[in-house]
């Protein structure tokens, strides 16, 4: 197979055959454009579907269509349009690891990954654009270049970008594989207990804004979240999250509707802790207590297997190290209580 190149796509028709039974549309599109060196994302061929420029027989093709031997298909492609994001050098990236076909980096809490309506500037990839490395093929999704899965605004943690186009869609596959390995840390108020919670997950049915594990709209996917006790605190506890598939919230969701301990300072899900120094401590950590610790997966291009950790932010260890403390005044306290007159004489 060729290797893709970053060759600009022209509005000539490409004539495709078919020649196996059972693959979809928009994979068996994209292989065969990467075969002619022609870089291509499944999610651009996926809107030229939508727009009837793929066609068997004349008739317009769905992405998901499966496909026949011998079947012949006509591709019209749009031209080339590149992003129009500015490059930012002014956003600060924590860069962990990066080649030419991606980069990891330490994301900080509080830095949106991609620009959305409500949020259009400063973004990390502004920054990214910035240091340069995407190909052209990367650069035509004008909103979203590289990304392939993201982090919310209020979590800190590790995050990888592809800057080809075929790195990105074999991540995406890696990720549709449940084959990335993502575990965070949480400080969740309550005493959570290990569990797995395996739910349906989507949109919450009236606030548009919030997903949920009970009674979702749409057609809701499957989530399943590993948690594990790192450590029980005074009113709080320290927890492990392991991820094997990554909906949006899907750890915030689980966290409070399944195991009733929502995470410490999560604007959306958290609520108001009954415990005024909890929910202090939330309020001056200003976001969700949930860091992404741990990221690891198989490089696209040279099979290696990559693994990263980081530690959790200055603000994380903060309010943990004040939970510590808590926990600490609060078991001298009841052991206080529990002695006996002689044992406090003794003491003196």
């Amino acid at each position: 197979m060729k290797t893709p190149t970053t060759a600009t796509i022209t509005n000539e028709p490409i004539a495709l055959l078919v020649v196996a039974n059972g693959e979809r549309a928009d994979k068996f599109v994209a292989f065969a454009l990467e075969a002619r060196g022609l870089a291509v994302s499944r999610a651009r061929i996926q809107r030229w579907c939508e727009e009837g420029l793929v066609t068997r027989s004349n008739q317009a093709l769905k992405s998901s269509s499966l496909l026949r031997a011998g079947d012949e298909l006509v591709v019209r492609p749009v031209a080339d349009q590149q992003s129009d994001l500015i490059p930012d050098p002014s956003v600060v990236i924590d860069v962990v690891y990066e080649d030419d076909d991606l980069v990891v980096v330490h994301k900080p809490a509080h830095l949106v990954v991609h620009p959305a309506k409500s949020h259009r500037e400063k973004t990390l990839i502004h920054g990214l654009l910035a240091r340069g490395g995407f190909d052209k093929g990367t650069l035509e999704d004008c909103t979203r270049p590289g990304i392939v899965h993201r982090i919310d605004k209020g979590t800190s943690g590790l995050l990888v970008v592809a800057k080809k186009v075929a790195s990105r869609e074999k991540l995406k596959e890696l990720f549709q594989q449940h084959r990335i390995d993502r575990e965070y840390v949480a400080l969740v108020v309550g005493a959570a207990q290990p569990a797995t919670y395996d739910t349906a997950h989507g949109r919450h049915e009236t606030d548009r804004l919030r997903f949920t594990s009970l009674r979702p709209t749409g057609t809701p996917r499957r989530a399943i979240t590993h948690v594990a006790v790192l450590e029980q605190l005074n009113g709080l506890t320290l927890v492990r999250c392991t991820l094997e598939t990554g909906r949006t919230h899907q750890i915030r969701v689980h966290l409070t509707e399944r195991s009733g301990t929502p995470i410490l300072g999560d604007p959306v899900y958290g609520g108001r802790p009954k415990d005024p120094a909890i929910r202090a401590l939330g309020e001056a950590l200003g976001r969700q207590a949930l860091h992404a610790q741990v990221l690891g997966f198989v490089h696209p291009r040279t099979r290696k297997k990559l693994r990263f950790e980081r530690p959790p932010p200055a603000d994380f260890e903060h309010a943990l190290t004040v939970a510590r403390e808590r926990t600490a005044a609060a078991t001298a306290e009841t052991s206080s209580l529990r002695k006996t007159p002689a044992q406090i004489k003794r003491s003196r």
